[in-house]
């Protein structure tokens, strides 16, 4: 069964009429960071020539390029960005809590990965292509296909990827952590990787520009992209987004499936702003 999407009870964030010179910085924001993407396009392009026929799945030179480009983005759009604690080095998994398609950039920016999506992602205008470009692995939500992706889970992660996933399997509005879906985390315990398999759980905190709604990156439900986006390419000031690394674990040292999720979920948790702040 496909997730559902969530949703608020709040309703969806009244954001401000764009004005002229919003208008403005959404053209030369929009621009750069344009530009920035297809300088990546082509630089990881022409690397896979290379890289593709000898690694296969690995991407031990095109894996750097997305970082950058993500990097790059978010200076222009002036959205600040704060690491804590280290990313994991090597092959493994990330799962963090989801909020928005700004994830993508966030996550990316610091730490080399390759994301899980949903498959309709793929079919997305545009960041279907990149998403594909980036080796994001694609993935239908649904029980009959648990056992296929598993699989794909497990070449991917001894080819030496280190795979991202969003365990909540929705995105929010950057105000709370969702409890975590179990299923995927049977890919970690396989015996073929299960003593050497780390994971990382990370949190990402979203602080909204001051006087704006708290909820201004989230991104869920109905909410329209391009809508969502210009008013993040438009703002005349933007707050900051914290990734927090925790301490990565081994998937050995879990009984089962659950008991890793529990324990991914619990430190993502307490690492979010409203645990903190209630």
């Amino acid at each position: 069964m496909a997730s559902p999407t969530w949703e608020s009870d709040e309703g969806y964030p009244s954001y401000p009429k764009i004005s002229g010179f919003g208008w403005m910085r959404v053209a030369v924001r929009g621009l750069l960071i344009l530009l920035v993407m297809l300088v990546g396009i082509v630089v990881l392009s022409l690397i896979r020539l290379v890289e593709k026929p000898i690694f296969g799945l690995r991407r031990p030179v095109g894996g750097y390029v997305p970082p950058w480009v993500c990097r790059m983005s978010l200076r222009i759009m002036g959205l600040r960005y704060r690491k804590t604690g280290k990313a994991l080095r090597g092959a493994g998994a990330v799962v963090a809590n989801h909020s928005s398609w700004l994830d993508i950039f966030t996550l990316n920016a610091r730490n080399p990965v390759f994301f899980v999506a949903k498959s309709e992602v793929a079919g997305w205008a545009g960041i279907g292509f990149l998403a594909k470009l980036a080796g994001t692995v694609f993935i239908a939500r649904e029980r009959k296909e648990a056992k296929r992706q598993q699989i794909l889970f497990q070449d991917c992660l001894k080819a030496g990827q280190k795979l991202l996933f969003f365990p909540e399997g929705t995105s929010t509005d950057a105000q709370r952590v969702l409890p975590f879906k179990t299923t995927l985390f049977q890919a970690f315990l396989d015996k073929e990787l299960l003593d050497d398999m780390k994971v990382q759980p990370v949190t990402v905190n979203y602080i909204a520009p001051t006087g704006q709604d708290a909820r201004f990156y989230g991104w869920w439900g109905d909410m329209e992209f391009g809508g969502h986006m210009l008013q993040m390419l438009a703002a005349k000031r933007h707050g900051e987004v914290e990734v927090v690394y925790h301490a990565p674990v081994v998937a050995a040292d879990f009984a089962n499936r659950k008991a890793l999720a529990a324990h991914c979920e619990a430190q993502v948790r307490g690492g979010h702003w409203s645990e903190k702040h209630g």
